[in-house]
């Protein structure tokens, strides 16, 4: 298993140090394993679960929600129903920001036509 410095984690997610450390305090992210001197040291699974949580984050889930699917999988397989219903109830959001944000570029796409028919 690879290890990975905070640096390298902010490099790889896109998260900033602060970020990364509201995650941990919250519960969102397990507590970071620390080398002897104390510093962060991220493994493949804590990269895995910030890939996870950078795209919910990035689809608009709200954190209550996010901590909320945290619970269910620290929780165990038996979660897996209710996970797949909170991932699937995200989705349906997610599908309506697409919705909304079609019709807009709809909308833009009409007025760059008006606009270049006047030149």
């Amino acid at each position: 298993m690879s290890v990975y410095t905070p640096a390298e984690v902010v490099e790889e997610t896109g998260f900033t140090l602060d970020t990364l450390r509201y995650y941990e305090k919250i519960g969102l992210l397990e507590p970071v394993e620390r080398n002897a001197a104390g510093q962060r040291r991220f493994n493949d699974s804590d990269l895995s679960w910030l890939g996870l949580i950078r795209c919910l984050r990035d689809t608009g889930m709200p954190i209550a929600e996010m901590l909320r699917f945290a619970e269910l999988v620290r929780a165990g397989d038996h979660t897996i129903p209710d996970r797949i219903r909170l991932l699937e109830e995200h989705d349906r959001r997610v599908q309506g920001q697409i919705a909304n944000l079609t019709e807009r570029q709809r909308y833009i796409h009409h007025k760059i036509s008006y606009y270049r028919s006047v030149l």
